[in-house]
């Protein structure tokens, strides 16, 4: 089994982890106040007590930027992980079958897997997607001369999964630890991508958060005007109005 070094690690994050910070970066010049407004929940919002126009629209700008950096940073280490299985296993990244993203051979089985950012990813549709999706890879490799016993996988990137509980039939879910030591053979592997992931963080992160104010300060203008009162005051009526009333 081949092994991949810390070296080929980090070259790959170094060249990878910018576009992360763009996209981030692109996002947030791309958002318009009223769509995220009308993604948010009015009654959420109010129940948590905020006061202020900056206040309320650095809680509804925080809340959707962070759901959009766990989309982001998915895509990223799914990308690595797919890197990763194949300096280690010769794995193939993006399989034909819909819903899978890595597939390789190991131990004489042949290894299909839906890779997810977190243990806590879906909905019970979305689980039952997944496992039709399975079943139909499943089907269409044994239609294959000398196809391997196959198994299928739901490898999540990070968090914990008892293994007593790993076993969920049709299925095995691997998390965190387990599943960075499935695909490479290293038991550490999933400390060791920490380190690289930071490369130039804080460069990146400053630019960032230099637009993030200008966007802060726009947005709290353009919410002052069409949702407060001459004092600043919040007009909860006209906010929910925004989000819920019927066009």
């Amino acid at each position: 089994m081949p092994a991949v070094t810390q070296k080929e690690i980090a070259d790959y994050v170094k060249h990878h982890i910018p576009d992360f910070h763009t996209a981030k970066l692109e996002r947030l010049k791309k958002l318009e106040l009223l769509k995220v407004l009308q993604s948010k929940n009015p009654y959420l919002l109010r129940a948590k007590g905020l006061t202020t126009p900056r206040e309320l629209v650095k809680a509804v700008l925080d809340a959707f930027l962070s759901s959009q950096e766990e989309t982001i940073l998915g895509g990223f280490l799914e990308g690595l992980a797919i890197f990763i299985a194949r300096k280690a296993y010769r794995a193939y990244g993006k399989s034909i079958a819909p819903g899978i993203d890595l597939e390789f051979e190991k131990d004489g089985r042949r290894y299909l897997v839906a890779i997810k950012s977190g243990p806590a990813w879906g909905n019970s549709s979305q689980i039952k997607k997944m496992r039709e999706d399975f079943k139909a890879a499943k089907k269409v490799y044994a239609q294959n001369p000398g196809a391997l016993p196959v198994e299928c996988v739901n490898g999540c990137c990070y968090g914990k999964q008892p293994r007593k509980n790993e076993h969920k039939g049709d299925y095995t879910k691997l998390c965190g630890q387990r599943f960075w030591e499935f695909i490479s053979g290293d038991p550490q592997l999933y400390v060791k991508i920490i380190e690289p992931i930071g490369y130039k963080a804080k460069e990146r992160n400053d630019e960032f958060m230099s637009r993030y104010e200008l966007v802060l300060d726009d947005f709290t203008n353009v919410f002052r005007e069409r949702f407060c009162d001459g004092n600043n005051a919040i007009l909860w009526d006209r906010l929910t109005e925004a989000s819920s009333k019927a066009p």
